[in-house]
């Protein structure tokens, strides 16, 4: 069941997605082959390269204008005791980041990324998902188009994280809504619950699932209901980063499952995106392959924030320039 505008040309978008440059990945391949270096002795690095190529159209690829984009939001159902934060933590992390005192800032220095911080109305959660749905349909739209937003500017790479207290518990219920299960096989510790709050966090799964059983089909619908600012923006900015030619990194559990509510309306959705890592929390991994998403690094960070998304931009660009400078050598 669709409901209409404003989500009818988000779903012309998603129906209408550009496939990849299939000439500009095997230019990459026959460069790799100019270089007389041994066939794949690059391993995963050459599929990097070759997707980067697909997805920009140049051969070799360039990444000059790498970013790092933040979405900051706050969700009413926090309010269940689901996190060992409080609310006002999202505020804070969004302060600290803009001062550049965030373990993402320093990644971002590391590896040369620009970095921005979206606040989504951090003072106004939406609604508790065990009781209404989180957005109504016009500000979920309306968020997914901001989100759209991020990708202005030329950039080459977008490396997408998210901020929210809560949020793990929201991927939660959008993971089991969109890939099916219950809360107790979706949830985990997320920032440092125990196990009865990890109790807690699936029961709200549950009563969310259970409140919106009848309107889970459709994915737009799913992230209104269930979802929340952070995970509708992301949506957006991925869709727009495809529309504009721009690979995208994703970063965790909260993110891919943003990334999932395009999946499930499209499963070509995602083919411009890498998964940056598999975080710690449940259920990551299992998403990842009902995805098709194959992580670059795994380094079993908790954090999120963008940080894997960061840390796995330096091994992107690493890929772009052991073409650019090795083919570049042999002509």
């Amino acid at each position: 069941m669709t409901s209409g505008l404003p989500f009818d040309d988000f779903r012309n978008l998603l129906a209408r997605l550009d496939g990849p440059n299939e000439e500009a990945a095997a230019r990459v391949r026959a460069l790799y082959a100019r270089t007389g270096k041994p066939k794949g002795s690059l391993g995963r690095l050459e599929d990097i390269a070759e997707w980067l190529a697909s997805w920009t159209g140049k051969a070799p690829p360039v990444v000059s204008r790498p970013l790092v984009a933040i979405f900051a939001g706050n969700h009413g159902v926090a309010r269940h005791d689901i996190s060992p934060r409080s609310a006002a933590t999202t505020a804070q992390m969004v302060e600290l980041t803009a001062a550049g005192g965030a373990a993402i800032n320093q990644f971002c220095i590391a590896s040369d990324l620009g970095l921005k911080v979206f606040d989504l109305a951090l003072d106004l959660p939406t609604a508790d998902i065990t009781e209404d749905a989180a957005l109504d349909e016009r500000s979920c739209a309306a968020t997914m188009a901001f989100g759209m937003e991020a990708v202005a500017g030329n950039i080459d790479l977008l490396c997408i994280g998210d901020l929210g207290v809560g949020n793990t518990t929201v991927a939660a219920a959008l993971f089991a809504a969109l890939l099916g299960g219950n809360g107790a096989e979706w949830v985990g510790s997320g920032s440092g619950a125990d196990n009865t709050m990890i109790e807690r966090k699936a029961a709200v799964v549950d009563r969310a699932l259970a409140l919106h059983a009848n309107h889970l089909k459709d994915p737009l619908e799913a992230l209104r209901r269930v979802g929340g600012r952070e995970f509708a923006a992301i949506a957006g900015a991925i869709l727009a980063a495809r529309m504009q030619k721009v690979p995208v990194v994703l970063d965790g559990f909260a993110t891919t499952a943003a990334a999932a509510v395009l999946h499930a309306a499209n499963p070509a959705a995602l083919d411009h995106c890498v998964l940056a890592h598999l975080s710690a929390e449940t259920g990551h991994g299992r998403a990842a392959e009902r995805l098709g998403l194959r992580p670059i690094l795994d380094l079993k960070l908790h954090h999120g924030e963008g940080t894997g998304a960061a840390l796995a931009a330096g091994i992107v660009k690493a890929a772009a320039l052991s073409l650019s400078g090795m083919s570049e050598a042999v002509r």
